[in-house]
């Protein structure tokens, strides 16, 4: 099904590999066709609780393919307006997944390769993994709606620093930052990964963590926390309801794990009204 990529389950973690390791698994815009392509997948699978991201070899993903000599098209003027960036197509579809999704950046990250991480909820690095958000030493600029994306994670000053040096860091950097989340041994990242995908998956209810994941993600950019009251109000009423609700109780009340009976996408509500999501536009 994938050229590019990879895509495995197992023990209800789907883990999606990018899987072109002799050139440092480099983006290409085919790739982000097959990452949609992927979560797309993964969304419509109600046996997937959690998704790990990583990459095939040494790097995780060094940005931008240029062995082709990548360059931009120009474009008849009135055609300006409808150019898309694709690193932000694939942020939002990761933006947009139903499923937690945690990067296990086995080493270099930079460019899209490290914008791509950031709409996934948790990122694990390796002790020898490098960051950089380049772009302004290629003169271009942040991309894949870094922009709204890394000051919500590390800070604004933290961001501009990044975005304007165009500097390679490190993986202490990255952590004192708050950008990942832990740093390992290379041999004990997907170890670190996979468990805590596991804990995910083996003690939660689905839906309840999709709908989590969609409150704190839209609530970043709401004006008023009336507008999360309103949210949680609702998805606390239908929660309460649920099966799964009543699947929690009794078993914390005889000592079990719960065995949720619901799943995502078949019973997730809609708790934020009949709004649908901003289109692209000019």
């Amino acid at each position: 099904m994938f050229e590019l990529i990879r895509l495995d389950v197992a023990d209800r973690v789907a883990t999606i590999t990018l899987n072109r390791p002799d050139t440092l698994n480099g983006y290409s815009v085919a790739m982000k066709d097959e990452l949609i392509a992927a979560f797309d997948a993964v969304d419509a699978d109600r046996e997937v609780g959690a998704v790990i991201v990583t990459g095939a070899g040494r790097a995780f993903c060094a940005g931008m393919d240029l062995s082709d000599g990548y360059t931009f098209a120009r474009l008849d003027e009135p055609e300006h307006d409808r150019v898309r960036d694709s690193g932000g197509e694939l942020a939002l579809r990761i933006y947009a997944c139903t499923k937690p999704v945690i990067a296990a950046i086995n080493g270099a990250a930079v460019g899209v390769g490290i914008t791509m991480t950031l709409p996934m909820d948790i990122r694990l690095a390796t002790e020898n993994s490098k960051f950089g958000f380049v772009f302004a030493r290629r003169g271009i600029v942040l991309e894949s709606c870094s922009s709204w994306f890394l000051p919500r994670i590390v800070g604004v000053s933290r961001a501009a620093e990044w975005a304007y040096t165009g500097r390679v860091f490190s993986a202490g950097e990255a952590l004192a930052a708050g950008l990942v989340r832990s740093v390992h041994p290379a041999d004990e990242l997907m170890p670190a990964a996979r468990e805590l995908a596991l804990e995910i998956v083996r003690n939660t209810s689905p839906v309840s963590v999709a709908l989590n994941r969609q409150l704190l993600w839209r609530m970043l950019g709401a004006g008023h926390p009336m507008t999360a009251n309103v949210a949680e109000s609702r998805a606390m009423y239908s929660r309460g309801l649920s099966a799964d609700s009543a699947e929690g109780v009794a078993s914390f009340l005889e000592r079990r794990p719960a065995v949720f009976p619901e799943s995502v996408p078949a019973d997730l509500p809609n708790v934020f009204g009949d709004r649908p999501d901003p289109e692209f536009h000019t």
